[in-house]
């Protein structure tokens, strides 16, 4: 009976321990998956520091150049070409003859404006004389003075009809010299449109429907040549008077030509969002032509204060752009920033960072002001944050 009583004892205490053990064991499992849980509820991150902006900005875009002055030359007087003098790429002084116009119509037309003045001088010739004869006899009272004041208004008349006829011939005088086409300035002829016997029309524009050439000669001035770009928006704070680009051209690949910035548009053109902006290269050898490509490396001082960020950490929220930053105690905070340029890889911060702020690279989408988070190391290959405090 009593070893009975000690074998059940013994068997309740084994029972207790077993109970026990799976109490303690459990107990410690439910504690490390509390533990592991709240462990992997604390997102990982990986974080970068600003870095300051570049101090200088360069850009390089096209550009066309263009000379000083260029001038596209039309008749003024219809007719045939009697004779050429200056060819393609001919240097010339101002006023010297480029071509001559035979006119015949223009030649009758302007001896029928001075038949016209002598027939008019010879009018008003009689009417003076009729006038004066007139008032010798209202002297005596021979004549009313009615006939005298219609003698005076015809030598006014007369006088009036004489003026248009010599300002009729002054014209067509003018429209003779421009028979002779001469050059408007120095320069060199950069288009001849012309052969002998072409008929020309006076005015302006491009070939006639009759194949008639009304465009002859087209002068430049290249002793200065303009550069002619187009700046984006965003960098036309760039230009100031005083800028300077270097300019590079396909014919003269190992030559750099400096250019001096002149002006620029005053506005953008809505189609490109950019505006003309105008320099000028010295050019007394002539090496560079109008209509000339142009590659144009423009360099300014960056605006101070501006950091710069990969674009990957901008959170874009409603009331703005922001970057979510990491305090002290792991504590996730957002920030409103003001941005500036922005590529594919990095942004410019112009307001709202610091140069110490330690701030998140591909935040996750849940993340919350004031969440705790765990601070990593990217892996190798992928983005590389700056060295981090833990």
């Amino acid at each position: 009976m009593a070893s009975s009583k000690v074998l059940l004892a013994g068997g309740a205490c084994v029972l207790a321990l077993c109970v026990g053990y799976q109490v303690v064991t459990r107990m410690h499992a439910v504690g490390v998956l509390r533990a592991a849980t709240l462990e992997n509820a604390v997102p990982d991150v990986a974080v970068v520091q600003p870095k300051p902006g570049p101090k200088t900005l360069t850009l390089t875009l096209p550009g066309t150049i263009d000379a000083w002055y260029q001038a596209p030359i039309y008749p003024q007087a219809s007719g045939y070409v009697k004779m050429w003098y200056k060819d393609y790429g001919a240097t010339v002084k101002a006023g010297d003859v480029l071509a001559e116009i035979n006119a015949p119509s223009l030649d009758a037309q302007y001896a029928q404006a001075k038949a016209d003045l002598a027939a008019a001088q010879a009018k008003y010739n009689l009417a003076v004389v009729s006038a004066d004869r007139w008032h010798a006899m209202a002297k005596s009272q021979a004549v009313s003075g009615q006939s005298v004041s219609v003698a005076d208004a015809n030598r006014k008349s007369g006088q009036a009809d004489m003026e248009a006829a010599e300002h009729n011939v002054a014209r067509f005088e003018a429209l003779e010299r421009f028979k002779t086409i001469v050059a408007p300035f120095d320069g060199v002829v950069t288009a001849r449109t012309i052969n002998v016997g072409d008929y020309v029309s006076s005015g302006s524009g491009e070939h006639g429907t009759d194949g008639d050439a009304s465009q002859l000669f087209t002068v430049a001035d290249m002793h200065k040549v303009r550069l002619f770009v187009s700046v984006p928006e965003v960098f036309s704070y760039m230009l100031k008077p005083g800028m300077t680009a270097d300019v590079t051209v396909p014919q003269f690949p190992n030559r750099v030509f400096k250019a001096q910035f002149l002006t620029i548009a005053r506005g953008y053109d809505p189609n490109t969002r950019t505006a003309v902006t105008e320099f000028t290269i010295d050019n007394d050898d002539h090496t560079l032509w109008p209509g000339t490509f142009a590659s144009v490396k423009l360099t300014a001082p960056a605006t101070p204060g501006v950091y710069e960020i990969p674009t990957a950490t901008l959170v874009f929220q409603e009331p703005g752009m922001q970057v979510a930053t990491v305090d002290g105690d792991s504590r996730v905070h957002f920030h409103n920033i003001q941005v500036g340029r922005m590529a594919d890889a990095s942004t410019e911060v112009t307001d709202g960072i610091a140069p110490t702020d330690r701030i998140i690279n591909n935040p996750p989408a849940d993340l919350l002001e004031g969440q705790k988070v765990h601070l990593v190391t990217p892996a190798k290959g992928y983005d590389q944050p700056e060295e981090i405090g833990e």
